[in-house]
């Protein structure tokens, strides 16, 4: 037990410490501390978006469901995403919300699509999402609020005991809509921001566009912020943040995105109204 008990200060001491030190634009970015491994990750998230389509209505349209994967997919291609097996699923919800459980699981309501002015602000939105995986936000976040407990519950999964999703249920972590896994913080956001700026330009998207839909929201939240900017508090000034990220790449052209957004955007608006199932 007192072994226990200075790893857990010692632990404490590196979180302080590590989080301390301001990350320059530019600067490599790479997941904290975490007691998960990656494989758990994707295991978590596996377990998770099982749970998560059982309360979502899933868009049937093919078309539209082909669109948001393509575009998912020509981000998560990219070296700084990660080798993790991302999946995209746009929810027939009007709401403004997107969220990316870990290991590569990430959920796209249809309201996003139809608040964006253009491919490249769809694509920030699915990047910035990316990020939060790659960099392992949710579990990281998991790690830090129940540093003692963790090691115990995450060998008890491992060994077969019961599935991860119930050892974290028992300390209260659960992978609904109000998961400790998706809610980050502002240091978080900031990081997803500068990643999901680099994953943009490498498949050719104006990173710009990203923290101007997000500002966007911000600017139009008034009283009832969406659902977006409760789980994803804003890190300060996104636009200047990302304008700074920006400086640190090389030259890239921008391109127009695939040709097909306009049809996308009459599509959404013709989904029925959704069957609630939250």
């Amino acid at each position: 037990m007192l072994r226990m008990h200075k790893q857990v200060v010692w632990l404490t001491a590196a979180l302080m410490l590590g989080s301390c030190a301001a990350r320059r634009p530019g600067a490599p970015l790479r997941p904290g501390f975490n007691l998960f491994s990656p494989e758990q990750d994707i295991q978590l998230g596996r377990d998770a978006a099982v749970e998560v389509r059982k309360q979502v209505e899933v868009v049937e349209n093919t078309e539209l469901q082909g669109y948001v994967s393509e575009l998912g997919s020509r981000l998560s291609r990219t070296a700084e995403a990660g080798p993790y097996p991302y999946t995209f699923t746009l929810v027939n919800d009007p709401t403004l919300n997107a969220f990316a459980l870990p290991g590569g699981p990430v959920f796209l309501h249809s309201g996003i699509l139809a608040a964006v002015d253009n491919e490249a602000q769809l694509a920030g939105v699915l990047a910035h999402e990316i990020s939060h995986v790659a960099l392992r936000h949710g579990t990281n976040q998991a790690s830090k609020a129940n540093i003692a407990q963790l090691p115990a519950v995450l060998a008890g999964a491992a060994v077969g005991q019961e599935s991860m999703a119930a050892q974290l249920a028992q300390l209260g972590i659960g992978v609904g809509f109000n998961s400790l896994l998706l809610k980050y913080s502002r240091d978080a956001e900031r990081d997803a921001d500068s990643l999901g700026t680099r994953l943009m330009s490498q498949a050719r998207y104006n990173p710009i566009e990203m923290a101007r839909f997000f500002e966007k929201l911000e600017g139009e939240g008034g009283s009832r912020a969406p659902d977006f900017l409760s789980s994803h508090p804003s890190p300060g000034n996104r636009v200047r943040n990302v304008e700074a990220e920006i400086q640190t790449l090389a030259a890239t052209s921008y391109g127009d995105g695939s040709g097909r957004f306009a049809r996308m955007k009459s599509l959404v608006v013709q989904l029925p109204p959704p069957r609630r199932k939250r």
